[in-house]
């Protein structure tokens, strides 16, 4: 889990911060007991299917901000509703437009001269002699598939000679960059900004009152400086100016918000009409059809509360950055009809299939799609003019067709007509994206499992889910209830809101695509810890939802890894680490092996599935690769050397005692799944290595009341045993059981207030460690104790973006990572119940 740069009481009237807001104006409702204090999410999940589909919430209040990608970028998503003619905002915010002064590569390619040697004094003035600088394109960068100049760490001078034949501006000038790490901008000697860090995606920073009158009619240079001393690199900037932003709209009053597994609704009060809208991706594991295919549903009920008829008209947008990785790409719209459907789209106008890849990216290929059955009005236009025109008529202005422009200023539009509303009247909409195809597999692109028939388009396809919506929102809606049910069952409610929250998002975090035989294969996105796909050590903690929900899908998370040792493509005697750079899956990427964590994570994993089948034909079909990986643990996996393990974030470790752990389930397991093949004698022999193994560990790492970091007893060490809840879950009995309940003792006197550290080196943590540790607990109130202060976490954190699974324990903040698949990893418990064997 890379290194790099989080449900629902509510405090608030709509227009004062959070803090000041009195308690009583908002509520919020959950599937639990009324006494029962509900929780806030870090973020709201709104649009989720993939990696690349994906839109959240970043506010408590929906008309609070702009709708926002997983990564933090605005893909906007507004609603204005009318009521008796005065119009309200009820989802997101127009977004601030920017005309370029001196574009980024985002909007128009560029080159520049740079330098990596220091270069004298004055080189950021106009007049330096830069003759002996080097030439290339933008950005700078070690991303090699974005094409431009290659950046492999260090510093970097850029200069960038412009042209502005008039460089009159009256709006507020801003620098756009993206930087890693640090950097400084200057234009014509003048300094712009400087921003310390790394910031991951391009952002507006605020520019002098000098730098007004350091552009110049003619000739003008930007000059750039960055250092990169950690982690990836880049560097792009442009000068850009703001244009007037139309006055705000009043605000609908919310009145209420509820997250459950599949649905997200909130209600506000507009004058006299109560309007209800549920934002609902119906990821139904058990229905691999419906899972799988990229359609969500937004339905809007509007009800009078005076019991008198209110004309109510609603407007929703979908902005072309939807269908865009920067705002300033160019995008154009078509439109259609799909049997009672009519439905608009829009996409880049340079369509490059697949042809980027990266962790802060966003799609910029296929289409985003908006349809609507019936008597709704659909058209396309710039935001602001969609907006303006509505507002004053409850119309649509009429639009060319196709529309192309900036995504920032192309947007897809439907006005639901809801007529004299008096009692409940109810409308929806469909949004879909066609991505055409999914993913490059060894250089084979792969559709995902929805168009895996090249006959299937997106307007059959939102046929079908228009014809299943009646369907799949009552299915939805119970399968909502009975995990939250199951999850309490399981380990009270405060598990079952973690689990609800985290449900979506750990789906959302991989795609679903046909194999080159037709299997099911089920890539993960490495989100925000370095974009990797594939990866085993994520798989590894997600794949508590998959083996509970659907086993087929949890068998998608193993086969392209068996498929590339079995290929001869992976030569060494333990499994690759990843496939790749999502969404390009055709070699590792990850600079460094992991042996001891994957191979264990594979043999645990594929036990588990064959547990959960009841029978042993998944490991049958890879049994030479598990015995050559599990021929590695028996040599070196028992003592492990110094090396990474899934927590990479905390550096390398020798003699890791969990580790060794993961190393002794990883051979039992092997054992075990011999068994089920009926080969006795190998069982009987990795068994009894296991124990042997297990023997020695308690020996090599005890420290009286618990077990230490490492086997070398450092003074006052420990660390989560996560790894050791498989002995359990599989029915192994390889450890003595009183082990982990002597940890578990441990562990309650090591909590902070928001969690258990990960281990003694620092107060962070990992939550879905922290659940793996507590299913450990045969005691509920223990499990409780250890699940609460993740609870606490969630509720309080003040970092809100889709749920990080790296946070501080002492004061919640997010440490790194964000939307990432590995909240699968809190469905353990609940597996649990299925799994281990009943006393």
């Amino acid at each position: 889990m890379k290194h790099c740069l989080l449900i629902i009481a509510l405090f608030g009237t709509l227009a004062t911060p959070l803090a000041a807001q009195p308690s009583s104006t908002l509520q919020v409702t959950t599937a639990r007991s009324p006494q029962a204090p509900a929780l806030r999410p870090p973020a709201y999940p709104l649009i989720t299917h993939d990696p690349f589909f994906s839109i959240w919430a970043f506010n408590d209040t929906l008309s609070a901000g702009p709708t926002r990608h997983w990564t933090g970028e605005e893909q906007n998503l507004e609603g204005v509703v009318r009521v008796d003619g005065q119009a309200y905002q009820f989802l997101g915010q127009s977004a601030p437009q920017y005309h370029a002064i001196i574009a980024t590569t985002q909007e128009q390619p560029y080159s520049a001269q740079y330098t990596l040697t220091t270069p004298a004094a004055g080189w950021e003035q106009p007049d330096f002699s830069a003759t002996d600088w080097k030439t290339g394109p933008a950005p700078f960068t070690d991303n090699q598939t974005l094409h431009g100049t290659t950046w492999e760490g260090g510093d970097i001078w850029v200069r960038r000679s412009v042209q502005i034949p008039n460089p009159a501006t009256t709006g507020a000038l801003k620098v756009l960059m993206q930087h890693d790490d640090g950097a400084e901008v200057y234009l014509n000697g003048v300094l712009l900004t400087r921003q310390p860090g790394a910031n991951g995606r391009y952002q507006y920073f605020e520019v002098p009152a000098a730098a007004r009158q350091a552009l110049r009619k003619g000739r003008n240079v930007l000059a750039m400086h960055a250092n990169s001393h950690v982690g990836g690199e880049y560097l792009d900037a442009g000068l850009y100016e703001a244009l007037p932003q139309p006055p705000a709209l009043p605000r609908a009053r919310q009145t209420s918000v509820q997250v459950t597994a599949t649905q997200t609704t909130y209600q506000f009060l507009v004058g006299p009409v109560q309007l209800t809208i549920t934002f609902l991706s119906p990821l139904l594991l058990d229905d691999l059809e419906t899972v799988a295919r990229p359609v969500s549903y937004l339905t809007v009920t509007a009800t009078a509360t005076d019991h008198k008829a209110h004309p109510v008209q609603v407007l929703f947008t979908e902005s072309g950055r939807l269908a865009s990785n920067t705002a300033y790409q160019p995008v154009t719209t078509q439109a259609g009809k799909a049997g009672t459907l009519s439905w608009q789209a829009v996409g880049t106008t340079t369509q490059a299939v697949l042809g980027q890849a990266g962790d802060n990216a966003r799609i910029d290929w296929g289409q985003a799609y908006l349809a609507a059955p019936g008597p709704a009005t659909l058209t396309t236009g710039e935001p602001l003019a969609l907006r303006s025109t509505f507002t004053k008529t409850g119309r649509l202005p009429a639009a060319p067709r196709p529309l192309t422009g900036p995504a920032q200023r192309v947007a897809l539009a439907a006005v639901l007509e809801l007529d004299a509303v008096s009692k409940a009247t109810e409308r929806h909409l469909l949004l879909g994206y066609d991505d055409v195809y999914s993913v490059q597999y060894f250089g084979q692109n792969l559709r995902g499992w929805w168009r895996r028939d090249p006959a299937t388009t997106m307007p059959k396809v939102l046929q079908a889910a228009e014809a299943d919506y009646p369907r799949l929102r009552q299915k939805s809606t119970a399968f909502d209830k009975q995990l939250y049910a199951d999850a309490q069952a399981a380990g009270g409610h405060e598990y079952a809101d973690l689990c609800q929250l985290a449900y979506r998002q750990a789906i959302a975090a991989h795609k679903i695509v046909a194999g080159p035989k037709g299997e099911v294969l089920t890539f993960s996105k490495e989100n925000y810890s370095g974009g990797f796909i594939g990866t085993v050590d994520v798989t590894y903690p997600s794949a508590p939802l998959f083996l509970l929900y659907n086993n087929e899908l949890a068998k998608g998370l193993l086969r392209f890894i068996f498929d590339y040792s079995e290929s001869g493509r992976w030569k060494k005697d333990f499994p690759a680490h990843d496939l790749g750079t999502y969404p390009l899956a055709n070699d590792q990427k990850y600079g460094e092996d992991m042996p001891v964590e994957e191979a264990g994570n594979m043999l645990i994993l594929t036990a588990a599935v064959v547990k959960m089948d009841g029978k042993p034909d998944f490991a049958r079909q890879h049994w030479p690769v598990l015995t050559k990986w599990v021929g590695f643990l028996k040599r070196d996996g028992f003592d492990p050397a110094n090396q990474l393990s899934t927590d990479d974030f905390a550096g390398h470790l020798a003699r890791n005692a969990n580790l060794s752990v993961k190393a002794i389930m990883g051979i039992a397991s092997y054992g075990q799944m011999a068994r089920q093949l009926g080969d006795e004698k190998t069982a009987n022999e990795y068994l009894a290595l296991a124990r042997e193994y297990a023997t020695r560990w308690v020996a090599m790492s005890g420290a009286g009341d618990h077990y230490t970091l490492t086997f070398d007893k450092t003074p006052g060490s420990w660390s989560q045993k996560y790894n050791l809840v498989w002995d359990r879950l599989l029915g192994l009995n390889i450890f003595p059981k009183e082990i982990a309940q002597q940890e578990i003792a441990y562990y309650l006197t090591k909590q902070q207030r928001y969690g258990l550290p990960l281990d003694s080196r620092k107060t962070y943590t990992k939550s879905d460690w922290i659940m793996w540790t507590a299913t450990m607990a045969n005691n509920p109130a223990d499990f409780q104790a250890l699940i609460r202060p993740v609870w606490q976490f969630a509720n309080n954190s003040p970092t809100r973006v889709p749920l990080t699974d790296w946070h501080e324990t002492t004061d919640a903040t997010q440490v790194g990572f964000q939307a990432r698949s590995v909240v699968g990893g809190y469905f353990i418990k609940m597996l649990e119940r299925h799994m281990a064997p009943k006393p």
